[in-house]
């Protein structure tokens, strides 16, 4: 089985992928700061926790040692934190990355699995007109967190052009799970789970019409799981649902779930959003052959459940 190394592995996606690699059999070295009294991933045998620091290069060499993969799933901003200072994510993001390729060269690693986003890399429109993206569209991103994204891609191109360092990165649309706080300024399905729950005013940005590609983290993690040893025919796969939600229909699934009734108030939808985007995954399930399982109203019954604390 692989040696491989999960960075971020507190995080949502990246502690969900752990406790895949483990039950597939994978020797795991779990890499994150572990600021919490505990780990995120469920997984207490076949972990190697190491608690370090992304901005420390000693750290990242340390943590390379005899590894074959690496899951780059660190980020040091939201799309938000990015927007507000788009600086920041070239000098850590940005930069760190380049860095950590660098020393992956040295390590001798076989491939780098990097989480892209869906959706905000491919910009305002869609070759198909009808907010669909496949991999072929065009990535003219208007948003710093997906030009950053957009960014370490190509910088992974360079590094398999130029060192033959293998990778593949998954352009994910939007993500959710129970392992995701709801107390943060990302992830509208459990930050309006936890005001709705509470009786508290939830923010709506334009109408509530925007649609959005929503995936259960746990699915995402299958995917990833599945294929990051494979050969595989390209270096770059949409990963989502598939299936177009509006932000008005999470709301309402929401409401049905709770029982509660959401207090709305509404905000001019900023220039950087796009009104609508679907993740093409044909790409994917057609070389790898797995798909989604979650439906959105049961990921909700999942998140809720954990948050009140009837599992």
């Amino acid at each position: 089985m692989s040696k491989c190394l999960v960075l971020g592995a507190n995080g949502l996606i990246g502690s969900y992928v752990v406790d895949k690699l483990v039950v597939e059999g994978h020797d795991v070295r779990a890499f994150d700061r572990f600021s919490s009294d505990r780990a995120n991933y469920e997984a207490t045998e076949g972990v190697e926790q190491f608690t370090g620091d992304f901005l420390n290069s000693d750290d990242l060499k340390r943590a390379l040692d005899g590894i074959e993969y690496v899951f780059h799933f660190i980020s040091t901003t939201t799309p938000i934190t990015a927007e507000n200072d788009p600086t920041i994510d070239i000098e850590t993001n940005i930069r760190m990355s380049v860095e950590l390729f660098l020393l992956c060269v040295d390590a001798k690693v076989q491939r780098i699995i990097y989480p892209s986003t869906g959706g905000a890399i491919y910009g305002l429109t869609s070759v198909s007109g009808n907010g669909v993206h496949s991999e072929n569209d065009p990535t003219l991103p208007v948003s710093p967190y997906a030009i950053g994204k957009l960014t370490v891609e190509n910088y992974l191109r360079y590094f398999f052009t130029k060192y033959d360092l293998d990778y593949i990165s998954f352009r994910i649309s939007n993500p959710y799970g129970s392992r995701q706080s709801h107390r943060s300024k990302q992830g509208v399905v459990p930050i309006f789970l936890d005001r709705i729950h509470n009786d508290q005013q939830i923010t709506v940005y334009g109408d509530g019409s925007m649609v959005r590609d929503y995936i259960y983290v746990k699915d995402v993690a299958d995917m990833i799981v599945e294929a990051f040893d494979k050969e595989h025919k390209n270096n770059v796969y949409n990963i989502g649902s598939g299936t177009g939600t509006t932000v008005k229909e999470i709301i309402d699934c929401i409401e049905e779930v709770t029982g509660k009734k959401p207090n709305i108030h509404y905000e001019p939808q900023p220039a950087t959003f796009v009104d609508k985007v679907i993740l093409d995954t044909s790409r994917y399930t057609d070389e790898f052959h797995i798909k989604p399982s979650t439906n959105l109203h049961d990921g909700v019954i999942a998140i809720y459940q954990k948050m009140t604390g009837n599992v």
